[in-house]
């Protein structure tokens, strides 16, 4: 990874050149008079660190600094409103009439508040406090003090959430059920704009995200949010909001060190300008961020889940993170029946050497993003954005497999018109390119295809005929073993094996010896040779031989949104569509690029001639929703309209009803309903992925006459006289479609007291056509010879018949104390309530019973200290089945967590100093099956925020 830090380096480099340019080149105009003054706690007096103030109706406004003051150039004479506002308080509407003083404005902590946790606008508007969806929401000061190693990690402390790590660099959020390790079935989104992954049709967390010091607010939206957020918000959406360069100006800067070697740098500067009247008119921002970690190191070596034989069997067992040892070939490394138990006894099953994933992966993390962006006022409320981003990395994905992603490229570029709660026309691209990423596991199947060592039948036909040449007789004489007569004493001779099982364990590892090196030998790791064949299949590409992914695929969006007001009805509406061209030479979908090669006369290779299949997928939707406020102001009802449209599938609507009742400043009730659509992927659609073993396809047309594995397995072990193709399970798999469900939510929200809040939800959910996978072979017997047939075997995209219902529960407890001081918890149940066994319906793959328990101080005293913050978190998961891949499905057993962060604000420095551990217990646990296990990471950092520079 020498040129990626290199190619960081210069980049930042040429950053800085430019940053440094910007500030020497763009004057600053000041004609204005200020508006400034001071926002302090109502209550206290205290003030009031990173309140937000900003005008009513256009971008202009300033966030308070360490002492609760402000101030900002208002561009137009009083009188204007100004809104003032900060989590866990009422928004104070102020109306300015003049600015010959500064101004003395209090804030009063709100009676519906719950913590860092709000009910916040449905998609009508960012500023409505009453909503139909709860949203867990984090603050610009609660990303900065989360106990968590970084804002993203902090997500897993909400309610209802669940985080799992497949390693340090990739990390997933889930609610309500169904989590996988490939988060299809939720929505992230920056600004308006998906942050999914074109090819692979899944956001790589917040690897491919924002930088920490650009984030204002995350925004996690529970439950089925299709009619607010189109296609794929089926569980739930992830919405970051990044900092506006008219609000949030100056330098940003942090470095990050702790344990593994973990090193951050980030670095962000805004800044506004204004025409000779006084008038914001542009304003830009520029972040950098680059990331360097050790990442934990799966290599977990016990037996599957369920495996046929454990660490005792002495021809070796199917390990968690070892590839290469399943054992697929069962028939030919098997001497478990009758007949060989009593001809060969203790040569039963043997398993192929493998290799260990930690000689297969790059554990080296890095992650460096850059981003800019440009703001105009075109008119006095209308806001034209261009913003452009980049990210490119190193880590560790995991899916059906287990993947090494290297040097991946992602460029976002995004063009928008807007004007705040009226309209936006947004019109974005993403582009992606996997690099030098490659296939971890089918790296392993590779080494022992036969072209780099021997195969699996020649090696497991040199393991047989080693024993049955050396070790045979020597079993057979083992004291007290029994003659072979008829009928067989099986019994005695288990007995004697397990009595000399030192023996066997000895005599299997000599065979074991024999097969890895005789002939055409194992690679040894670490050696030439094996870095040699290591490095031509992990460049090559899958289609020809190796296992490199090849994924250059890109996705175009545009959106519009419009609101009005007819009578006492507000309305939203709008239309999107969006294009996918995924493009993978045929390695990963059904694009198949083909050539035709031909010599010169000298005898040099040309293409003579060759072809593609482009794939493109075009989908769009459209909406309407209207709002009412009735019972002065009390009952609030929604309801939104949807349909969207794949140029493969049917138009399906989608909807949602709600109802907001605010009984008094301590009660609020709500109901809702919503139906949600998730879309076949990419791959469920297009997939074309040959991994040795079998063909992973898409499934747009379905499939007619595969074979039931069970019965063909059946069909191949019976004896020649016996076999029977009458008795081979033959099924058919009708075309994919896009999975359903239907929500019901009941919450209530309530202050019992002053100080303790409570927020609990109840939803109940119907699921149908969940999208899974059928795995069939395609048998064919040529010439009528039923002995040797051909067969190819296939897992193919394929819907469920069942409907499946879920149901949950979540409260959230809050109590507020003097000075700062919060205790806070959390506890949700989940639990899928069908019971089936349709391989098709995806695992559910959550704990029933999580909880959190945190406390937490912001700007406290403690003797002499002052400016002193800390936060504690604990959480409890209990021990669930994690259903993967056939490789990584297993038990995730109960674990918990304690998060701890101390951070001090230094005002002469405009910094803050911050100390904090995840997993301070170092308690190694999996998130994941087939994962690390996830210990300890301690870290201390420093932040410097130099406004309005």
């Amino acid at each position: 990874m020498k040129h990626f830090s290199s190619l960081g380096q210069v980049t930042i480099k040429v950053f800085v050149w430019i940053l440094a340019s910007l500030i020497g080149i763009f004057p600053t105009y000041s004609f204005a008079q200020e508006v400034k003054g001071t926002v302090t706690d109502g209550k206290t007096g205290e003030s009031l660190i990173g309140a937000r103030v900003v005008m009513k109706g256009a971008p202009r406004g300033a966030m308070t600094d360490e002492n609760g003051k402000f101030s900002f150039k208002p561009g137009q004479e009083p009188p204007f409103s100004l809104v003032i506002t900060y989590f866990g308080y009422d928004t104070l509407d102020y109306q300015v009439t003049s600015l010959d003083r500064s101004l003395k404005l209090q804030l009063n902590e709100v009676g519906y508040t719950v913590g860092e946790v709000e009910i916040v606008a449905s998609a009508y508007s960012e500023t409505q406090q009453r909503s139909p969806l709860t949203v867990e929401s984090m603050s610009i000061n609660a990303i900065k003090e989360t106990p968590a190693a970084n804002f993203y990690e902090g997500l897993g402390h909400l309610k209802g959430v669940d985080l799992t790590s497949a390693s340090i660099g990739f990390k997933v959020i889930n609610t309500r059920g169904f989590n996988s390790t490939q988060p299809v079935r939720s929505l992230q989104i920056i600004d308006g704009v998906d942050n999914q992954s074109p090819g692979l049709n899944f956001a790589l967390g917040n690897f491919l995200g924002a930088s920490e010091l650009d984030v204002e607010s995350v925004d996690l939206i529970v439950g089925a949010s299709s009619a607010f957020y189109g296609p794929n918000a089926f569980n739930g959406v992830i919405s970051m909001n990044t900092k506006s360069p008219f609000i949030h100006r100056g330098l940003s800067a942090s470095v990050k060190v702790g344990e593994r070697n973990l090193g951050e740098v980030a670095l962000r500067y805004a800044r506004a300008f204004t025409n000779e009247a006084g008038e914001d008119k542009f304003a830009f921002k520029i972040n950098l961020s680059y990331l360097t970690v050790d990442d934990w190191e799966a290599d977990n070596l016990d037996p599957v889940t369920d495996a046929e034989h454990g660490r005792d069997n002495p021809g070796g067992y199917d390990a968690v993170n070892r590839y290469g040892d399943e054992n697929l070939s069962a028939g030919q490394n098997n001497a478990t029946g009758l007949t060989d138990r009593a001809l060969r006894p203790g040569l039963g099953r043997w398993y192929r050497t493998g290799y260990e994933e930690v000689d297969l992966v790059n554990y080296d993390t890095r992650n460096f993003k850059a981003g800019a962006a440009l703001h105009f006022m075109v008119a006095p409320k209308v806001e034209l954005i261009g913003a452009s981003n980049f990210s490119t990395g190193t880590t560790v994905l995991q899916g059906d497999n287990r993947y090494s992603l290297n040097d991946i490229l992602f460029f976002q570029h995004r063009l928008e018109v807007r004007q705040k709660d009226k309209f936006f026309v947004r019109a974005y691209v993403t582009h992606e390119d996997a690099g030098n990423s490659y296939d971890a596991v089918f790296t392993a199947l590779r080494l022992q295809s036969g072209v780099y060592s021997k195969s699996d039948n020649d090696w497991g036909t040199d393991y047989r005929n080693h024993w049955n040449r050396n070790f045979v007789s020597a079993a057979r004489n083992l004291p007290g073993m029994p003659a072979i007569t008829f009928p067989y004493d099986y019994e005695t001779t288990d007995a004697v094996l397990l009595a000399n099982m030192d023996s066997l364990v000895r005599w299997h590892n000599a065979t074991r010896a024999f097969a890895d090196t005789s002939g055409f030998p194992r690679l040894i790791p670490g050696t030439a040779q094996f870095d040699s064949a290591f490095n031509k299949i992990t460049s090559t590409p899958l289609r020809q031989g190796g296992t490199r992914l090849v994924d250059r695929s890109a996705l175009y969006h545009v959106h519009g949104e419009y609101k009005f007001t007819l009578g006492r009805f507000d309305f939203t509406t709008g239309a999107n569509g969006r294009l996918y061209t995924p493009v993978s030479d045929g390695n990963l979908f059904s694009d198949t690029l083909s050539f035709v090669i031909d010599t010169l006369e000298d005898g040099t290779p040309f293409i003579a001639d060759s072809s593609r299949n482009p794939i493109t997928n075009l989908e769009g939707g459209a909406y309407i929703g209207a709002q009412i406020e009735l019972m002065d102001e009390r009952l609030r009802l929604n309801a939104t309209a949807r349909i969207d449209k794949n140029q493969n599938f049917s138009a399906i609507p989608t909807f949602s009803v709600s109802s907001v009742y605010t009984a008094n400043s301590k009660h609020t009730f709500r109901a809702s309903f919503s139906a949600a659509v998730r879309n076949p992927t990419l791959a469920d659609q297009y997939l074309f992925y040959d991994v040795g073993r079998a063909t992973l396809l898409g499934n747009l047309d379905g499939f007619e006459g595969l074979a039931d594995t069970a019965s063909f397995t059946d069909f191949l072990e019976a004896p020649p006289l016996e076999k029977d193709t009458n008795n081979i399970n033959f099924f058919d798999v009708a075309p994919i479609q896009p999975e359903r469900v239907r929500t019901i939510e009941l919450g209530y929200r309530t202050t019992l007291g002053e100080r303790f809040y409570v927020d609990a939800s109840y939803y109940f959910s119907w699921y149908q056509d969940f999208i899974g996978f059928n795995i069939g072979v395609d048998v064919d017997f040529p010439n009528g010879n039923f002995l040797i047939p051909s067969a190819d075997v296939y897992r193919i995209a394929a819907n469920a018949r069942e409907i499946v219902t879920t149901q949950g529960v979540s409260v959230g407890l809050n109590y507020f104390f003097d000075k700062g001081y919060t205790v806070n918890g959390n506890y949700s149940w989940n639990v899928l309530n069908t019971d089936s066994d349709d391989p098709i319906i995806p695992a559910f793959n959550t704990p029933e019973h999580k909880f959190n328990i945190g406390f937490a101080g912001r700007d406290v005293t403690w003797g002499p200290l002052k400016h002193m913050g800390f936060s504690i978190n604990y959480k409890w998961i209990e021990g669930f089945l994690f259903e993967g891949s056939p490789q990584f499905t297993g038990d995730i057993p109960t674990y918990d967590l304690l998060d701890v962060q101390v951070n001090k604000r230094v005002d002469k420095l405009k910094s803050t100093f911050k100390l904090g551990a995840s997993n301070v217990l170092d308690k190694q646990q999996f998130q994941v099956y087939g994962g690390p296990r996830v210990g300890r990471l301690i870290y201390f950092s420093v932040t410097t925020e130099l406004d309005n520079i």
